[in-house]
């Protein structure tokens, strides 16, 4: 069956002030709109209680059988240091095929490390910064996930990786993920914060190939070469797996492949880490 296609917007050019009523009578909040923080298809804003609201839109062709409640299902989480979740609630918009999604969380005063996913100056973020990603991310390996992860809403599967992996890197015949672990699956600068380090956006968390939030970071961080390595060697054991090794490769295809921008400062560097990385598989 071929879903509908809903209405492209942009939240950052839409009137939403029907959206924002709902949303405030739903939660029995005052959403304070001077902090309003608006992407393409998110929103947020601080409330009158001192919490955060995060209210997003997506298309029926991007909610699986799972659902997409992955901020309220990440509650049960455990030795991660992430915003706590108080309340959430989905309602569809009338006439189309989308679905609209609001979670009350705890507020994080920490500003994200990076405006944007990606970083083009190192930040610098303490030690104590890096032991507290190692310690979240350790933590949540250790956990089940009853949910696949979505990174950019797509569920990610063993098909996936095959394909995404055909397209840019026939070379690699072997794209068997060996091991399947739980993972934020959108762990960009921009979902986390310093210097006080914590995990924001679990919307898309689930089960994912070994190694896929390391090498999202990693792939973030290549237009500045000494946090690249920092990166990889925080990281070291989950990349250098044989799934840590596919999906750095998986992510460089995204910025590396048939739709890199010519002005991303991270192509090249992608490139040539995609040449080591392809060797390195072929070679174990």
């Amino acid at each position: 069956m071929t879903l509908p296609v809903p209405r492209n917007l942009d939240l950052r050019r839409e009137s939403l002030d029907g959206v924002l009523d709902r949303v405030e009578r739903s939660l029995q909040v005052r959403l304070d709109l001077q902090t309003v923080v608006r992407k393409r298809r998110t929103i947020g804003a601080r409330t009158d209680r001192d919490t955060w609201v995060r209210i997003e839109r997506r298309g029926f062709e991007r909610i699986g059988a799972q659902g997409w409640n992955g901020p309220e299902s990440a509650a049960v989480l455990s030795g991660i240091v992430m915003p706590s979740w108080y309340a959430g609630f989905a309602w569809r918009e009338p006439e189309e095929p989308v679905m609209w999604r609001a979670d009350e969380m705890e507020l994080v005063n920490a500003a994200p490390v990076g405006q944007a996913a990606l970083v083009i100056e190192d930040p610098r973020v303490p030690d104590a910064w890096w032991s507290a990603l190692n310690a979240s991310l350790d933590a949540l390996a250790a956990q089940s996930a009853p949910r696949l992860a979505t990174p950019d809403t797509e569920t990610i599967t063993q098909e996936l990786v095959t394909s995404t992996l055909g397209v840019v890197f026939p070379e690699v015949t072997d794209t068997t993920v060996e091991e399947w672990r739980p993972a934020h699956a959108d762990l960009t600068w921009a979902n986390v914060t310093g210097p006080e380090f914590c995990m924001i956006d679990w919307e898309d968390w689930g089960r994912a190939p070994r190694g896929l939030d390391a090498a999202t970071l990693w792939v973030h961080s290549l237009a500045v070469p000494a946090l690249s390595e920092r990166v990889w060697s925080e990281r070291r054991p989950d990349l250098e797996s044989r799934s840590g090794r596919l999906m750095a490769l998986f992510c460089c295809a995204k910025v590396a492949g048939p739709h890199a921008h010519p002005e991303d400062p991270r192509v090249e560097p992608a490139r040539k880490e995609a040449a080591r990385l392809v060797a390195e598989l072929h070679a174990s």
